[in-house]
């Protein structure tokens, strides 16, 4: 549940200590490194199409740069043609082989294009006076009397915990607390629900009676394994319908009670499960990561939208106060560069952080109008890519990485971009993808709307320092255009399956319309069973808005549409702009007026209140999901095993051992030998021992083959023979002790012979562990902070880890036996 107490908030944004820049961290620092935006000048102004290989080239590079819609900032723009002199033709807009462009296509493309556009239009102008017949109906129909009054005081709020109080009483005079009360819901199946709350309880409550060291339980099931298959089956995604929306739509504050207390029920558990005694560790590990994959993760997603993209500060401060702020942050365009505010500050840096007095730094649109014109006329852009960058690298502190900003926050940061090419496939920038990639390169791109912000070169940190161009140059621009929303991308990376959308894009926004409520936001026309603006004026949006839908995708597949400024606008209705949660700040017209203008202060601060206020309704329903998917995540973190001293792996590395094993299964040739020989070579394509390794295994096996020769085959007649069947498993196979014991002395003497492979003091602590370096968010470290796709890669080698170390130990102790035991000794 949200935290509501006022002790979590930073400073409201009313308040004078918010409009007081000095108490905003950093403030005043300088994190521009002029050598680092002249190599970025230097990328942006290399000549397309060069064919040269910048990897090989030791001189100035030339970079190879993908066909390119707009030219870069200093190439000069084509003039008029002179008279008399020779016509040149312009490039084509579309390839040639983009379309059959036959004789009909010809005759009808433009007749096609104009009556469609033109039905667009009129269906637009439809629309509009439908909302606004539904806004009137609304105002002089629903909201009347005591109901206004009540909803009113819920928009003058300035906490979350007033709102909540508001929202409580305004819920109480509708009569929807009854409705909490009630078990049954057409969203949801209840009787499953109920089902399964008696019994997580009842198994819980007997798991914590068998606690005590007194309960003997042998030869019985226990309460804690029946518990440990009950959470495995319900802790899911949407599990029979518990995290619908709808569930959460029918009241201002809160859900049905049942939810709520599975919700509840199913945090105990977790709980308890995380910190039992009867449970060993492989088993939690292996029920967390279950559980893990099916529940998935949560994302904030924060849209594009030029200037309305600062209200997703006030989106920021609502989550970061309840404490319900998403790891995985994904930015676009101007979200992009409030997403990297976000990723590269800890949490008590953000709460000072995000205050009015922030409008002191956001001075992107610093120019006249002017010098717009000129630079224009120019270039072709209205802002400068160069002088974007030293202002955007103070909110990225300065040219830091998506992994470096990671292992400072633990927050993943994405951001999306979109390829110069209108073919070539989007990008989602972030640690796993890029992680070298430059943050603040990512978010220009992002942001470079064909006509406002030409194309810019994605930068990547060298290991000097320096910075040079990532991915040959390419040239990337705004990824609204495409992926406003990347919710593909964020599954299939870091499997995100419920997003919180803060959704300000100023075209879509009019077309934003929940006929049946929204989270938080209820119907309260006919008591919550009616329609926004009644039946008729719902279904007249909802055909209306289809019907569009529709012939901009014929204009699409059709490729009627031209490229206007050499960029493909299809997509900027027609793909996916909501979540699980979607979050709509209530804009202003006069947010239109100033939508490529600095904010100042005061307007500033009425974003970052607008932005809390959309906000208060969502955070019921984010904060029963995320307490149970914090518990998960701690508990993956606080299962993973350590690496051992004592096992194979941790002593030398895997080609090593697989070398080995080779050498000593060719039994026709000595091992020692082959080891010490220099000139010996293995077969093609298979890897070679180390030589300090293989210098000092052979003068072990020396030492070792003079001190043990006088033990032979005949004095342990019994030492290779089997026990028990011949089924081959592992617990049928009996050695004899002594040479068993013999044998592990050879795998710990390997360990100790090779501990030169873990005596580097800067790449290991104390405890084994790799160190990734320190800092983020409290008191944890990277360790604690590390991902559990990361940590994934290892557990795939894990999933059959055990039984394969088991195996590969044993092939090597098998070998060691039989060149011992058959051939006597090993001939040095």
């Amino acid at each position: 549940m949200a935290d509501k107490k006022k002790s979590t908030d930073g400073p409201s944004p009313y308040t004078p200590e918010a409009f007081d820049a000095y108490n905003i961290p950093d403030y005043d620092t300088n994190f521009v490194h002029e050598a680092e935006f002249s190599e970025f000048a230097k990328a942006l102004a290399a000549p397309e199409n060069s064919n040269e290989d910048v990897s090989l080239s030791q001189q100035a590079p030339a970079f190879i740069t993908a066909l390119n819609d707009w030219r870069p900032v200093h190439q000069k723009v084509r003039g008029r043609r002179k008279s008399g002199g020779p016509r040149r033709r312009r490039p084509p807009k579309r390839g040639k082989d983009e379309t059959r462009e036959g004789f009909v296509y010809t005759l009808l493309k433009w007749p096609m294009l104009v009556s469609v556009l033109a039905w667009i239009i009129i269906l637009g102008i439809i629309y509009i006076f439908t909302r606004l017949y539904i806004y009137f109906y609304e105002q002089f129909v629903t909201w009347r009397g005591t109901r206004q009054r009540l909803r009113r005081n819920l928009q003058s709020t300035k906490s979350y915990g007033e709102w909540v109080e508001a929202a409580k009483e305004l819920d109480k005079y509708l009569g929807n607390e009854a409705w909490k009360k009630q078990d049954e819901y057409a969203y949801y199946d209840h009787k499953t629900v109920k089902k399964a709350v008696n019994q997580l309880r009842k198994l819980r409550q007997l798991a914590e009676a068998e606690e005590s060291p007194e309960v003997e339980n042998e030869g019985t099931v226990r309460a804690v394994d029946e518990l440990r298959g009950l959470i495995e089956a319900c802790v899911k995604s949407n599990f029979v319908g518990v995290e619908n929306p709808r569930l959460y739509s029918e009241t201002y504050h809160g859900t049905k009670d049942l939810v709520q207390t599975y919700t509840d029920e199913v945090n105990a558990s977790l709980k308890f499960l995380l910190h039992t005694d009867q449970l060993s560790k492989e088993e939690k590990r292996s029920l967390f990561k279950h559980v893990h994959t099916n529940f998935g993760r949560s994302a904030l997603c924060l849209s594009g939208g030029a200037c309305f993209a600062y209200y997703h500060f006030g989106v920021i401060k609502a989550l970061l106060d309840a404490d319900l702020l998403p790891q995985v942050i994904t930015g676009t365009s101007g979200g992009a560069l409030v997403a990297a505010l976000v990723a590269t500050r800890t949490n008590e840096e953000l709460k000072a952080t995000l205050v009015p007095a922030l409008a002191g730094r956001i001075t992107a649109c610093h120019d006249d109008f002017l010098t717009w014109v000129r630079r224009w006329y120019r270039t072709g852009a209205r802002f400068d890519s160069i002088d974007w960058a030293r202002r955007c690298s103070w909110f990225c502190r300065g040219s830091m990485t998506f992994r470096e900003a990671y292992e400072r926050t633990g927050r993943i940061l994405n951001v999306s971009c979109v390829p110069s090419d209108p073919h070539s496939p989007t990008i989602l920038a972030n640690y796993l993808t890029s992680p070298d990639c430059v943050i603040w390169s990512a978010v220009l791109a992002s942001a470079a709307v064909p006509g406002i912000l030409n194309p810019v070169v994605l930068m990547k940190k060298n290991k000097d320092g320096t910075i040079s161009p990532y991915s040959f140059g390419h040239k990337w621009k705004d990824g609204s255009l495409r992926t406003d929303i990347p919710l593909k991308a964020l599954n299939l990376h870091f499997n995100v399956n419920f997003s919180i959308v803060s959704q300000v894009n100023p075209h879509v926004n009019l077309f934003f319309f929940g006929s049946r409520g929204s989270v938080g936001r209820p119907v309260t026309h006919r008591r919550g069973r009616g329609w926004r603006g009644g039946f008729l004026g719902s279904a007249t949006e909802q055909y209306l808005k289809l019907d569009l839908t529709k012939w901009l995708k014929v204009l699409r597949h059709l490729e009627l549409l031209p490229r206007p400024l050499g960029q493909d606008w299809s997509e900027i209705w027609l793909q996916r702009f909501s979540g699980t949660i979607t979050i709509w700040p209530k804009t202003i017209p006069s947010d239109f007026y100033y939508i490529l203008s600095d904010p100042s202060p005061q307007r500033l601060a009425r974003m970052l209140h607008v932005g809390q206020q959309s906000t208060f309704p969502k955070l019921v329903f984010i904060g029963n999901r995320m307490k149970n998917e914090r518990i998960v995540e701690s508990a993956r973190r606080a299962t993973r095993p350590q690496m051992e001293e004592k096992t194979i792996q941790s002593i030398i590395s895997e080609e090593d051992l697989r070398s080995l094993v080779r050498e000593v299964r060719q039994r026709d040739n000595p091992v020692a030998p082959r080891l010490m020989t220099p000139m010996s070579k293995s077969p093609p394509n298979e890897a070679q021992p180390s030589a300090a390794f293989s210098k000092r295994f052979s003068d072990w096996l020396q030492n070792l083959n003079a001190s043990s020769s006088h033990q032979s085959f005949e004095s342990h007649p019994t030492t290779n023979e089997f026990s028990g069947d011949d089924d081959g498993d592992d617990d049928d196979i009996g050695y004899d002790y002594n040479h068993r014991r013999s044998s592990y002395g050879v795998l710990e003497e390997i360990g100790r012979q090779s501990r030169v492979f873990l005596d580097d003091s800067e790449a290991y602590d104390t405890e084994g562990e790799a160190s990734f370096g320190s800092g983020g968010v409290g008191e944890r470290d990277v360790d604690g902070l590390e991902t559990d796709e990361a940590w994934d890669v290892e557990e795939e080698k894990d999933k059959h880890g055990l039984e394969e170390e088991r195996e590969r130990e044993e092939d090597a102790i098998q070998a060691f036996e039989d060149n011992d035991t058959h051939e006597g000794t090993i001939v040095g």
